[in-house]
């Protein structure tokens, strides 16, 4: 029932608070209630990055690995590979910087009018003749093959200086 959501909660905030003993002692509630641990264990995948995010990139990989870890062995095993992930992840710097950034590029999507802009035809492919011919990828930089990072347009000509990681006005 509604308690389910309760711990889950409780497990996310304790997380987010770098509690590591609240941490322990909610997925225990959980999985000693008999929650599924690969319930647990896709809730700490997105936590890795809604909470985590780029403070920690190796964090995305701990939620996988202990999801993989739970989906291989299953309970009573697999309690002390969630045990660890959570722990971690109270442990862990947190950042939610990507997840504001993506929260406003859907933000400018949903709130643009009119039809989208157009992908710019120098960031096109051109896999044939009549493409490269309408201008398809001209004037791409392959930023690979210079010593330097390029300077190059990669948003719609609409959206030119947009910064989606600072604060969007609304």
């Amino acid at each position: 029932g509604e308690e389910h959501y309760n711990c889950i909660s409780a497990l996310h905030k304790s997380m987010r608070g770098s509690d590591e003993n609240a941490s322990l002692y909610w997925l225990a509630r959980m999985l000693e209630g008999g929650e599924d641990p690969l319930y647990v264990a896709r809730r700490l995948v997105r936590f890795a990055s809604e909470d985590i995010g780029l403070a920690d990139p190796l964090a995305l990989t701990q939620a996988v690995a202990a999801y993989q870890g739970c989906h291989f062995i299953g309970m009573p095993e697999c309690e002390v590979i969630l045990a660890q992930c959570v722990v971690y992840f109270a442990r862990a710097p947190k950042s939610i910087e990507v997840y504001r950034a993506y929260g406003n590029v859907k933000e400018c999507l949903r709130t643009h009018t009119g039809p989208l802009p157009p992908v710019p035809l120098h960031l096109r492919n051109a896999p044939t003749r009549l493409m490269k011919n309408l201008g398809y990828g001209k004037g791409y930089k392959y930023n690979p093959m210079y010593k330097e990072p390029v300077e190059q347009d990669y948003l719609p000509e609409e959206l030119k200086g947009t910064d989606f990681f600072k604060e969007r006005k609304t």
